[in-house]
């Protein structure tokens, strides 16, 4: 059975790369009906953050992420949670050692801490300890009985691999580290733990960002060692910035709770992550977590790096808004209105709004007009388009005034109704007549709705009360 994995580090909130990780992971084994685990790689004991665990199970959560096997989901591979696991690698690091494998290092040098997040810079080095006797190790002991433990790469030769995004890659062993696998504090490197746990678990398709292209051939010297199977490994390519800069929480990019913070839907910011480096193969951009399941292929990951586009994404939030069920809409939209706003018919604001919004964020700034009128400018009542002009717009005025005061039934139907009739009666096209009306009820060059709709969500005394205004406005430039 197809086994997948998502091992993140507890080290702060889900950033977008790592969000792709575990989404095409997901999807992956999804589509094969397969496993798909969480396990957390927390070997790194400084750089974990305690409500980091807990920031990952939410993020998944919001995801729709749903794991088969983890902390709290026993599949009877565990412990999911490294830490838990240390008489494992020792287990496993010692039967290196006695197969020649790996190696006991006393000069107190470690490698820099890495994670499937951070993968390290290697520096090619062969420690001097790779070359001692029994005895020597046995004396080194006695004034360290606390050395690493490092990986023995042959110093010639080569290995290669396959990717299914980047295809064949051979790398020289003489590029690579003695890395270390064990640390003096009995906790494992990524670079040890990471194969130990993928092999024990049965993962049989590991998925992870191409920086580790290069790292690979130690892991699988590793796998060779122990005399395991390889997995399968599928390489993601990175994400950018729009002027080619790495997408990194570090340089101060939004993690994914960030972005939802910002106004963005759970379910349009896993849309976009998912075109970031990969296609249907058609012209589909718009997925939920279900059609993206079945559209899935990793076959279809690109080598190219993916540049991120908040305009893109902007869009599809649009698009996600558009489609949820006006309940749904109505809810989320609701913490963003401002108290003013509090007399009219919320719900009349959110039908308004919900077909012209792309940004949960955006909705304090589109609604603000309802509950106070803005200054603004008379020339706005001048409008080409409509064929409005100061003049005609002073004349509309004028006229639909007394039409909508005497008006009984103040809807946006009967609104409608009147001034088209009107409109009709002195020989006027309905755009002319409905641009001064909305201009006068919004003081603003666009809205979310027309004029009818606006006088129906503010109700007749507000509306009467914004059109004598801007009666009164236009009059005085020209009287």
């Amino acid at each position: 059975m197809l086994r997948t994995r998502f091992a993140p580090s507890p080290t702060g909130y889900m950033h977008i790369g790592n969000l792709r990780t575990a989404l095409y992971a997901f999807l992956i084994a999804r589509k094969d009906k397969g496993v798909f685990i969480l396990r957390i790689e927390d070997t790194d004991q400084a750089r974990n953050v305690p409500e980091a665990v807990q920031a990952i199970y939410k993020s998944l959560a919001l995801a729709g992420i749903t794991y088969d096997e983890g902390p709290d989901k026993d599949g009877g591979f565990g412990p999911y949670v490294q830490s838990q696991r240390l008489p494992i690698y020792a287990e496993y690091a010692k039967q290196l050692i006695d197969e020649g494998a790996a190696y006991y290092c006393f000069c107190q040098k470690e490698d820099k801490a890495v994670s499937e997040e951070e993968p390290e810079k290697t520096i090619t080095r062969r420690d001097p300890c790779r070359n001692l006797t029994p005895q020597e190790v046995q004396r080194h002991f006695i004034k360290n009985p606390k050395p690493v433990i490092r990986q023995r790469i042959p110093e010639t030769g080569s290995t290669t691999f396959s990717d299914h995004v980047y295809g064949s890659i051979t790398i020289t062993h003489d590029s690579l580290d003695d890395q270390v696998l064990l640390k003096s504090d009995g906790y494992p490197t990524y670079n040890f733990a990471n194969v130990v746990d993928d092999h024990l678990m049965g993962i049989t398709h590991v998925v992870r960002g191409q920086e580790y292209l290069s790292s690979t051939p130690k892991y699988n010297l590793l796998y060779q060692a122990f005399g395991w199977d390889i997995p399968e490994y599928v390489h993601l390519p990175h994400i950018i910035k729009e002027n080619g800069e790495k997408f990194s929480k570090r340089l101060g990019d939004p993690s994914f709770e960030d972005l939802i913070v910002m106004g963005y839907l759970p379910q349009a910011i896993v849309n976009y992550v998912a075109l970031l480096g990969w296609s249907p193969g058609d012209d589909r951009e718009f997925f939920t977590l279900d059609t993206l399941t079945d559209a899935f292929s990793m076959d279809r990951i690109n080598k190219s790096s993916a540049a991120f586009s908040y305009d893109k994404l902007k869009w599809l939030n649009g698009e996600h808004i558009r489609a949820l069920p006006f309940e749904t809409f109505h809810s989320l939209a609701l913490p963003y209105y401002p108290e003013t706003l509090q007399p009219l018919d919320l719900r009349k604001v959110s039908k308004l709004i919900q077909l012209r919004i792309e940004q949960l964020t955006a909705i304090p700034e589109v609604v603000h007009f309802l509950a106070e009128l803005p200054d603004f400018d008379p020339q706005l009542f001048d409008n080409p388009k409509t064929k409005s002009s100061l003049d005609s717009s002073l004349k509309v005025l004028k006229e639909a005034l007394p039409i909508l005061e005497k008006l009984a039934e103040w809807d946006n139907a009967n609104l409608f109704e009147s001034l088209k009739a009107y409109a009709s009666q002195s020989n006027q096209k309905v755009g002319t007549v409905m641009w001064p009306i909305r201009t006068a009820l919004s003081g603003l060059p666009s809205t979310p709705g027309g004029a009818t709709e606006l006088a129906d969500l503010l109700g007749k005394d507000e509306s009467l009360m914004r059109l004598r205004k801007g009666l009164s406005m236009l009059e005085k430039p020209l009287s």
